[in-house]
């Protein structure tokens, strides 16, 4: 029987997608936003600095936007993966509970500086402070892992698959709504959803503050945080998290098949995310798509993703597994071409379905 916990964490962890995923939308208006407005701030700065880069590739000025979209896209998720490490361990030592809520208002706390963000540098430090609070992630995956056994365990994981992908259907679709009705040429045009996106954050902050009790017992945390924080900074090495030192007591034959599993699904999110982040650009300065446009593009992959989580992946059998995965990699080659050479929106659509299903043929 799944624990009430699992579906407590669900909950918190859709209210954080759903605020999360409302950007992405908004994301290259917001950026053409400062490129047009930002004119003697951070922007016009970064641009000068980018300026022999984008002319080497050949890029028009206007497209500076996506070498910023790329940049930011990669600061957070750097910020994400330092601290993801250091929330785990602190939470071995403090307990789940206060370290996941830390992790929360931080989050609502960027959402309110993108609020107030009349310039590029206040947007830019409103993703710094989310990138930096996004151990939540991490950390609902330890709550799930603490109150759930091997035979449950898939399920809590599955609950997580399902949030993550009702998150990238309704978050965008809540973008684009606010989008729609925003007078885009106000220079507070995006207050509206940045608040909203707050206002998700405290709900979170006050649902886990209510419902969710700590699931490490205070015999079963770390003796001190020292050791406990140092153990996690072995997972921020590159060359020891390459090597899994941080994984014990397995044979060296498992070692072996984890180290070759781990570089694999490396090289696959390092070409997925690449596309999953910028495809918003190229929808919107090469097929000219509107937020809501693109919210529907988002809403397609969703669903792929929602359906193959629910009604196929989890009935693989284990035997097939292996299959299931080599046939999802392979599925991001057309993808990519598909969508790379796409001229119209039905190859475009076309490309990103088979992008989608590519995604949940291998995380599983």
């Amino acid at each position: 029987k799944t624990h009430r916990t699992v579906y407590i964490v669900f909950f918190s962890l859709l209210l954080d997608l759903l605020a999360f995923t409302m950007i992405l939308p908004l994301l290259p208006s917001l950026l053409e936003h400062y490129r047009v407005n930002d004119q003697n701030g951070l922007y016009t700065s970064l641009s000068n600095s980018v300026k022999y880069f984008r002319e080497m590739v050949g890029a028009p000025e206007r497209y500076t936007s996506v070498l910023f979209g790329g940049a930011l896209g990669s600061m957070f998720s750097f910020l994400q993966f330092i601290v993801s490490p250091i929330a785990g361990g602190l939470s071995d030592y403090y307990g789940r509970k206060p370290i996941l809520l830390l992790s929360l208002f931080g989050i609502m706390s960027s959402y309110g500086v993108w609020a107030i963000s009349r310039n590029f540098g206040l947007f830019v430090l409103a993703r710094f402070i989310g990138g930096l609070s996004k151990g939540n992630i991490s950390l609902s995956m330890a709550i799930i892992t603490d109150v759930s056994n091997k035979q449950n365990r898939g399920k809590g994981m599955a609950l997580v698959g399902i949030a993550f992908s009702l998150g990238f259907i309704l978050g965008p679709m809540i973008g684009a709504v606010f989008s729609r009705f925003s007078d885009k040429t106000s220079d507070s045009w995006f207050i509206s959803p940045a608040l909203f996106a707050m206002c998700l954050g405290g709900l979170d902050i006050l649902f886990c503050l209510i419902c969710l009790k700590e699931t490490l017992p205070a015999e079963k945390r770390a003796k001190t945080v020292i050791n406990s924080v140092s153990q996690a900074l072995e997972l921020i090495s590159i060359k020891s998290l390459f090597q899994f030192d941080a994984v014990k007591n397995l044979s060296k034959s498992d070692l072996q098949s984890l180290k070759q599993l781990g570089f694999i699904y490396f090289i696959y999110l390092f070409l997925y995310s690449g596309l999953e982040f910028t495809v918003t650009f190229l929808m919107f300065h090469k097929f000219g798509f509107n937020s809501i446009d693109q919210a529907k593009m988002f809403l397609t992959t969703g669903v792929v993703m929602a359906l193959l989580q629910g009604g196929v992946v989890r009935r693989i059998k284990a035997e097939k597994m292996k299959q299931a995965a080599v046939f999802g990699l392979a599925l991001i080659i057309p993808s990519f071409i598909i969508v790379g050479l796409s001229r119209n929106v039905f190859w475009l659509y076309v490309g990103m379905v088979l992008f989608a299903i590519c995604k949940f043929q291998t995380v599983n």
